[in-house]
């Protein structure tokens, strides 16, 4: 893919192989879960149901998967659509559901709270899974929600998804609004808690808003560049800078539409003017951006996204090929495939 000599693919694999790769956003819980009600139409049917620990011909992730790509720490989000009416309590049956899959193998994977978790996790070779819940739906405006939910195991929110929730405006209704004044305190909460605030899907102003208010590194799990392709999900050099220096991580997704402009989701053919290339420009301009020690990788696979090339978790290892072509020295391959997410778990995450 990348014309490496041999000795430059080798290096590539010992790197890999000795890296703690981190995956900081999937929503392959969406594919497990089996409990109904399923937003589902006569055109976007179920998906048939997976299990995490066999390997499937559907989707993008699974055990077996994540074992070839060499992948050891994902975070795995729990998305609940703003439709459900009763959406604290899907949120609790994704986390039933995703537990009881984690507990199903032993011996392959376990839930992991923090930076210490991570690593002993690792190092007994399983993989690290961290829970994650993406948009504030489910918190349904309570503060006390946010408190459960910690206390169940979630150690990261990505504040909104693309609509407006309780918390502020999504990207995609990006009025200019602010944060609402229960996003504030959602925000000095997850502080106090030691939890992650994400501000991938958040609109401009409320990220601004977040800069000013937390008091930790902030991340953003699946964003790419705006500079590079102009979609409302991507980050502007001037976000990036400042995520940067407040010590955070900007996570790049596999979305095709955020990478490379004109790109629709669920378009076959469009998919395949997507490259492992186009996803490295983006990784070097943010680079060029901030260095090296503020980038990281979330696919954001078995969420729609993925290409040819990089289309489910078993092509982790072509990143790292990728950047060895690019010129990246051995540390920032290293950083960028997960060390640098883990400085802001240890730093954060209690």
């Amino acid at each position: 893919m990348f014309n490496l000599t041999k000795e430059q693919v080798d290096r590539a694999r010992a790197l890999h192989e000795a890296s703690l790769v981190v995956d900081t956003h999937n929503d392959t819980i969406l594919h497990l879960i089996k409990s109904p009600p399923f937003l589902t139409s006569e055109t976007n049917p179920p998906a048939p149901r997976r299990t995490l620990g066999e390997r499937s011909e559907h989707g993008q992730i699974d055990i077996p998967r994540i074992r070839e790509g060499g992948v050891n720490c994902l975070l795995f989000a729990m998305y609940v659509s703003p439709l459900y009416t009763a959406r604290l309590r899907r949120l609790v049956q994704m986390l039933d559901a995703f537990t009881l899959e984690v507990e199903r193998y032993p011996d392959q994977i376990a839930v992991a709270n923090n930076h210490r978790e991570i690593t002993k996790t690792v190092k007994d070779g399983k993989i690290a899974a961290v829970i994650t819940v993406e948009g504030g739906e489910p918190l349904e405006g309570s503060i006390e929600a946010l408190r459960i939910i910690h206390r169940l195991g979630v150690r990261s929110l990505t504040l909104t998804h693309f609509p407006r929730n309780e918390l502020g405006d999504g990207s995609a209704a990006d009025s200019g609004s602010h944060l609402t004044e229960f996003g504030g305190e959602v925000v000095q909460e997850m502080n106090r808690l030691g939890m992650l605030v994400d501000i991938s899907h958040l609109n401009e102003t409320g990220f601004w808003d977040v800069i000013e208010l937390s008091k930790d590194p902030i991340v953003a799990t699946h964003s790419n560049c705006k500079a590079l392709c102009n979609y409302h999900r991507n980050l502007t050099d001037d976000q990036i800078k400042a995520l940067a220096e407040k010590g955070g991580v900007m996570n790049l997704s596999f979305c095709a539409g955020f990478i490379k402009e004109g790109i629709g989701f669920g378009d076959p053919e469009a998919l395949k003017k997507v490259t492992v290339e186009d996803w490295l420009d983006h990784l070097d301009h943010a680079v060029e951006l901030v260095g090296t020690s503020h980038v990281g990788i979330g696919s954001d696979l078995d969420g729609g996204c993925g290409f040819p090339g990089l289309d489910d978790v078993t092509k982790f290892p072509s990143l790292t090929e990728g950047m060895v072509s690019r010129g990246y020295s051995d540390e920032d391959v290293k950083k960028i495939l997960g060390a640098n997410d883990l400085r802001v778990f240890k730093k954060v995450l209690k």
